[in-house]
């Protein structure tokens, strides 16, 4: 049987939508109109909200998406993000219109919507559309500050970051082994230089990827070693090895090329 983690990741995406489609066909109803801040948003949008998730504009299932948590009824919120996922995954996927989801994702955890708490089936199929968006950003050869956006909101959204990195490590073949390159190389460097946080969500720590980067250390190596020209894995290896190295207060390999901070001290992998 072959390795799903090997399949082609845009099939993986289909499948996935298949099945949140499947999941989500008979979407929760509310018990009352939409309530909402109608500083934000009118009377009339609201009503709109309540109908035919269908048919919801764009802009305005965009709105929503967007809005904060706390300007939504509390008990309804997590029932709207039910009602819209279907079209919501589709605006973060490949062929969506939102160049960063990560905020829009973050409404899903759990000072938002609370994916954790949805039902089984549900949460499981947003989860598997996840992890297919995910192996789509690592192989398709978007920079790394892109990934990390896309990670940071999925984190969010479920609330823990190490079952992405497992996936990310699980993803196999060449674009697989190229991107997690490529990746390792962006987060151990941004490490380093004190340049590797996220924007959004307060409770992630990105000190998790620091602990987590050296077990790519063998597959990064063998890269190399097919690759010996590839400065991205050679460049990563160093920088790996030089997380291990100096933990809080060693020097790194490289100045910084945007900071001159590097000039006058250390560059710090644990910044307070």
């Amino acid at each position: 049987m072959s390795d799903p983690l090997a399949l082609d990741p845009y099939s993986m995406w289909r499948d996935a939508l298949a099945e949140v489609d499947e999941v989500f066909a008979s979407p929760p109803g509310l018990d009352r109109p939409v309530g909402g801040c109608t500083f934000c948003t009118p009377e009339s949008e609201l009503r709109v909200l309540g109908g035919d998730p269908a048919d919801v504009p764009d802009d305005l299932l965009g709105h929503f998406m967007r809005e904060v948590a706390s300007h939504w009824n509390e008990d309804q919120y997590p029932v709207l993000w039910r009602r819209f996922i279907p079209r919501a995954l589709r605006r973060w996927g490949p062929d969506g219109n939102c160049p960063d989801p990560s905020e829009e994702m973050g409404r899903l955890g759990l000072q938002g919507a609370r994916l954790a708490d949805w039902p089984a089936a549900e949460r499981a199929a947003v989860e598997r559309a996840f992890r297919a968006l995910l192996h789509i950003a690592v192989t398709d050869g978007r920079p790394d500050w892109d990934i990390t956006d896309l990670t940071e909101g999925i984190a969010h959204a479920t609330g823990d970051l190490e079952p992405w990195l497992e996936h990310i490590a699980r993803l196999a073949g060449p674009e697989a082994d190229a991107g997690v390159v490529r990746l390792a190389f962006g987060w151990a460097t941004d490490l380093l230089w004190g340049d590797l946080e996220f924007n959004g969500w307060y409770d992630g720590d990105p000190q998790l990827i620091a602990a987590w980067l050296p077990s790519l250390r063998t597959r990064i190596a063998s890269f190399a070693a097919r690759h010996p020209r590839c400065k991205n894995a050679s460049d990563a290896l160093i920088a790996i090895d030089a997380i291990d190295a100096i933990e809080a207060d060693g020097w790194g390999p490289w100045l910084h090329p945007y900071d001159m901070r590097t000039l006058g001290g250390p560059a710090l992998v644990h910044q307070d």
